[in-house]
């Protein structure tokens, strides 16, 4: 459940700590009352927030209960998105709806960096059990984007990391390029630097640190998208890039940075541009 939700406050727990997870087993049946009720509708990504294949999701199979229970409905399409290559077992229920959803597992570093990322994303599988699973599902036709997110400075910002991403998206088959700037807000940063320097990774925990100043986000941003921007356009592939962006927190001669250039930028908040 997402960390807002009042079931945290009414179980005395902190949302932000570990070792326990809030299942909510009824939501496929919410999902499938709202898919049908829905008069407009379009396309759905599974999920933003919460990972519908985590480990505690799965002991539900609320992944697959909430794909079945859109895929009954016609008129929606859904993108997956998770962390966890057991999506793989659903794959035969995309397989029927192959048309209508588009498979994607966030690659948030190259292989050669997997072993950093254990401590970043202790929960998630594996970089290359990801690839493996992504790798499946183009090799069964189903269609494919990738999500490059996040994409942390000092591991996996670099030109060489994003290139093998990107090479390996596109080996893959992706539709689109999905990238976001990692959240400065919360504790995320705080708490991944210290993951990183507990690990012993002291000059990755440094840069990610880094970024927790206003002034080194907004310059990240500007180096990630330019970084991706070139990469793409490098392979002919600039139209496929959704870098996702809220204007706030950019520096005011960043902004303008941005605006000069912002091809594959999809502008978000209340000051988007349209």
């Amino acid at each position: 459940m997402l960390r807002m939700h009042t079931a945290f406050r009414e179980a005395g727990e902190n949302p932000f700590e570990h070792g326990y997870a809030m299942v909510d087993t009824a939501m496929p049946e919410r999902v499938a009352v709202a898919a049908r009720s829905r008069r407009s509708r379009g396309l759905i990504q599974l999920c933003t927030t919460v990972d519908a294949w985590a480990e505690e999701a799965r002991r539900h199979d609320l992944g697959r209960r909430c794909l079945q229970a859109m895929l009954n409905e016609p008129g929606w399409s859904v993108r997956v998105l998770t962390k966890n290559a057991a999506v793989a077992k659903d794959f035969d229920l995309i397989s029927k709806h192959r048309d209508r959803v588009l498979v994607g597992l966030s690659l948030t570093a190259p292989p050669s960096k997997s072993a950093i990322m254990q401590v970043v994303e202790p929960n998630a599988s594996p970089i290359q059990e990801r690839m493996a699973a992504l790798r499946e599902a183009h090799a069964m036709g189903l269609r494919t984007y990738a999500m490059l997110c996040p994409l942390l400075p000092g591991i996996s910002d670099d030109e060489k990391s994003i290139s093998e991403l990107v090479d390996f998206a596109l080996s893959c088959g992706a539709e689109e390029f999905f990238a976001e700037p990692v959240n400065s807000r919360g504790p995320g940063l705080r708490l991944t630097h210290q993951a990183l320097e507990a690990a012993g990774y002291h000059a990755e925990a440094e840069a990610v640190g880094a970024i927790r100043r206003e002034k080194s986000w907004s310059s990240y941003v500007v180096r990630l998208l330019g970084t991706l921007q070139r990469v793409l356009g490098e392979r002919g592939q600039t139209e496929k890039l959704r870098f996702l962006l809220y204007p706030t927190g950019l520096t005011p001669a960043d902004l303008a940075l941005v605006r000069e250039n912002d091809t594959g930028v999809k502008w978000l908040g209340p000051s988007r541009r349209r």
